[in-house]
């Protein structure tokens, strides 16, 4: 259970939650490569942001820096009436003895901002020894954990990244990737890969910043020498971009929809090669080698899409965050012709960019489009889909294990793409790009023609 408000400020209970609070961006430090989290928070705060983000959610786990390894305050009654900055600065003494880290992030949860702790003022006084270590302010009620995320990673930029930032020259082909959110999108690792693999195939140098293909603390520390900044999602990243934009005069490209397929991909090629100003004679020969793989194998498949005697589901709903709902969307409708019956965004996307995501599912093809919601209870998340007219068939489900049910009472079929998914066991998958389209492919109809079984 969680609280929100809505639009009118009216505080509302809201069920099924599809998030973490703000200190919940302790895993996008922990996606970071050499990166270590400290959280300044309650006992039960950073286990349940990682029961929740990452382990029931593609059982992805805590890593070196995440789950039970990952410093925490353990506020309890005396920190709540006495403050907790002694407490703090001890626990960062006994932390850059014992933990090995090339950074080390401080978030400051609900108890410390409510009871006033100067967590700034305690970091200082290590950052003046020239210790690496930066803090941001994450208290739950900033919001979820997509908008912690953008407070950490600029704490991480203003505090840590600038000093590396003297140098003033631009390199060229060199960029800096903003997407997908660390542990809350279940595929982010693979996906990321699979973004790096694509923007390096067509001639660029890439920042990307997460996971295992980032070269870690040292690969932040150039963040300023990027030639430009590429936001690849509708939203998420954006903040950071224009950021940016004012401290290094960096040019950002802003992609909304996250490609899936060949059609999508190449377009996305063909947009940020354009963009960078660099010669496209690798990217299309990148292309033409891609696209010939990928539909080698789907001129195979098609045999299975034609001719399948059960029948196999003509409209489907997404229910989701932003970036994999219109990533989903665009796929299904271009590539596999399906029909769109209901799409939910469930990621609480800021007002501001509301109307122009929504204006995304207007042309999701020249002759499809779609409306979408956004909705971040699980009841009426539910509510909506029972009363969506599906057709005769029945329909497939792209969501979260909250639609579990639902799916089993409309006799349709489930495929998790999204938090939590707590019947996905993810280790390296990715559902982007060309790679990650066929192996969606694979999911979609394996679901589909098992539950026919």
């Amino acid at each position: 259970m969680a609280i929100i408000k809505d639009k009118n400020g009216q505080t509302n209970s809201i069920n099924q939650v599809r998030y973490g609070c703000a200190i919940g961006a302790l895993y996008s430090v922990a996606a970071i490569p050499g990166a270590m989290p400290i959280t300044h928070c309650g006992p039960g705060c950073g286990d349940k942001q990682f029961t929740s983000i990452a382990f029931y959610n593609g059982f992805q786990g805590g890593g070196y820096s995440g789950g039970a390894v990952a410093p925490s305050l353990n506020a309890g009654e005396n920190e709540v009436v006495f403050g907790g900055e002694n407490k703090l600065r001890g626990l960062i003494k006994s932390t850059l003895k014992i933990m090995d880290a090339d950074l080390f992030v401080v978030l400051n949860g609900c108890i410390g901002e409510l009871v006033g702790d100067d967590v700034g003022s305690v970091v200082g006084e290590f950052q003046k020894d020239d210790i690496p270590i930066v803090y941001a302010e994450t208290g739950g009620f900033k919001g979820n954990n997509y908008i912690g995320h953008e407070l950490v990673v600029k704490a991480i930029i203003d505090q840590y990244v600038d000093k590396f930032a003297e140098d003033k020259d631009k390199e060229k082909g060199l960029v800096n990737v903003w997407s997908l959110l660390p542990f809350q999108d279940t595929f982010w690792r693979g996906d990321l890969v699979e973004i790096k693999r694509i923007l390096e195939g067509v001639g660029l140098k890439v920042n990307i910043l997460f996971g295992s293909g980032s070269g870690g603390v040292e690969e932040w520390k150039t963040i300023p020498k990027a030639q430009f900044n590429l936001v690849l999602s509708p939203w998420l990243g954006l903040d950071i971009a224009k950021h940016l934009k004012k401290k290094y005069d960096q040019e950002f490209l802003h992609i909304p929809v996250v490609p899936i397929g060949a059609k999508e991909t190449t377009r996305f090629i063909r947009e940020v090669v354009e963009f960078a100003g660099i010669d496209n004679t690798k990217a299309e020969e990148f292309i033409k080698k891609e696209e010939k793989e990928y539909y080698y194998y789907l001129e195979h498949f098609a045999d299975f899409y034609a001719e399948y005697w059960w029948g196999l589901p003509a409209k489907y709903a997404v229910v989701g965050d932003s970036a994999y709902n219109l990533a989903l969307n665009k796929f299904l409708v271009n590539q596999l012709g399906l029909i769109p019956g209901r799409q939910i965004i469930t990621d609480n996307t800021p007002e501001k960019y509301r109307a122009s995501i929504a204006k995304e599912y207007e042309t999701l093809s020249d002759d499809v489009s779609t409306t979408v919601d956004f909705v971040e209870d699980g009841y009426i998340v539910n509510k909506l889909l029972k009363e969506t007219d599906f057709g005769h068939k029945p329909p497939i489900i792209f969501g979260t294990t909250w639609e579990r049910d639902t799916a089993k009472e409309l006799k349709g079929h489930i495929v998790e793409v999204g938090f939590p998914a707590s019947y996905e066991v993810v280790i390296s998958r990715s559902y982007i790009g060309y790679r990650g389209a066929l192996s969606l492919l694979e999911k979609i109809y394996t679901t589909a023609i098992s539950a026919s079984a």
